[in-house]
């Protein structure tokens, strides 16, 4: 993926970001928010320039599930974002509001207040207010399209609707002025950091409300153990290595290679997809991806940063093989022999009974709640 193109978008709305830091003092009289988490999660970090409130968060829900957030107001947010499917969209990549396709596939925005990078393989992207750059105003891939030729009607479409007028005042103080690009990405930021998942049949488990199957119980133990190595990258409350809270004091941020491809046996990933390579220039950040979180990772297929493994029974094998082997396709070769791939994947040792182990202790990691909350649906309906 090219970024020079997102770069020059972002410099369009840079002095709207920079009144980031500048709260209105309707906002500091806000009731406190507060977190409803179980025991093992704890509060995330929230920037002290965009604190949390009911206010916010309902508001950017609205702007979250509204099409008219898009240049030609065809897609919102919402459109690559189900909350049926944990917040993806069922789809190898994304298809944008004016039919070009993502490179990536869209990853979930639940518990995206615990995560320190906000992308599969952008280290440079720390926050969800800098994050809403890339949806809102990309231009390769074209996502929401917003440009300097519909920026001001797509701005003007929410001052021009009283209700939005109400809650934006609630939010952030009465005025015109206060509908901007830079309270939208706020307020959407807030919803996006409230959306918890911490419900699972697993979160009960740990909160001993309830035991596990006797097939979900050996996945478990097999998910935490050396043999299996699943822990060693999707670890901590949102199974996942990059993991931040307010207790963190050093903040982690790997990527790994995981033997998806290698197309000329030196390690290679197709264009223009090749991790962190794409920012880093680096040889051995070749095929380098962010470890995604495993919470709800029965309901958010297909799989990988492109979405090229279509079932969890998919993935298995692949990790069970130390890498995929791809023949007679465009991208042909043994991922297992990839130089670059992370060699904790060639200690795995799976048979067929731990695979359907494996997959019955991923399935208690479902959140229901999430699934079906009318706190997180569409406003609209």
């Amino acid at each position: 993926m090219q970024y020079a193109p997102l770069l020059a978008s972002a410099a369009l709305v840079a002095s709207t970001l920079a009144g980031l830091s500048t709260e209105h003092t309707l906002a500091s009289a806000a009731p406190a928010w507060r977190w409803s988490l179980p025991a093992h999660f704890k509060p995330p970090r929230v920037p002290a320039d965009n604190p949390m409130s009911e206010e916010r968060f309902q508001l950017g829900r609205r702007l979250f599930y509204d099409a008219r957030l898009s240049g030609n107001g065809t897609q919102a947010c919402a459109s690559c974002h189900f909350q049926h499917l944990a917040f993806t969209d069922g789809k190898a990549v994304s298809t944008g509001s004016t039919g070009e396709e993502t490179a990536r596939n869209a990853p979930s925005i639940a518990n995206s207040a615990w995560t320190p990078t906000l992308t599969w393989a952008n280290y440079s992207i720390l926050d969800l207010e800098r994050h809403m750059l890339v949806p809102l105003f990309g231009e390769n891939p074209v996502e929401l399209g917003i440009d300097d030729s519909t920026r001001a009607k797509v701005l003007q479409r929410f001052r021009d609707d009283p209700d939005y007028q109400a809650r934006f005042a609630r939010a952030f103080g009465p005025g015109e002025a206060q509908i901007s690009y830079a309270h939208l990405i706020q307020a959407i930021s807030v919803f996006q950091r409230g959306v918890v998942s911490a419900g699972s049949r697993y979160d009960q488990y740990l909160a001993g409300k309830l035991e596990l199957s006797a097939a979900e119980e050996r996945g478990r133990a097999l998910f935490f153990s050396e043999q299996a190595q699943c822990a060693t990258c999707h670890s901590g409350p949102t199974f996942s290595d990059q993991y931040v809270d307010v207790t963190t004091t050093q903040v982690r941020t790997p990527y790994h290679n995981t033997g998806l491809y290698n197309l000329d046996g030196k390690g290679a990933y197709p264009e223009p997809n090749r991790g962190i390579l794409e920012l880093s220039g680096k040889p051995e950040d070749m095929g380098a991806f962010r470890t995604q979180s495993l919470r709800n990772v029965a309901v958010t297929a297909p799989y990988m940063h492109d979405g090229s493994i279509a079932t969890l029974e998919g993935v298995l094998d692949h990790y069970a093989a130390h890498g995929r082997t791809l023949a007679n396709t465009a991208h042909a070769g043994d991922g297992s022999r990839n130089p670059f791939k992370d060699r904790r994947i060639d200690r795995i040792r799976l048979d067929s009974q731990d695979k359907a182990d494996l997959i019955a202790f991923l399935k208690t990691l479902t959140d229901e709640e999430l699934l079906t909350s009318a706190r997180y649906a569409n406003p609209f309906k």
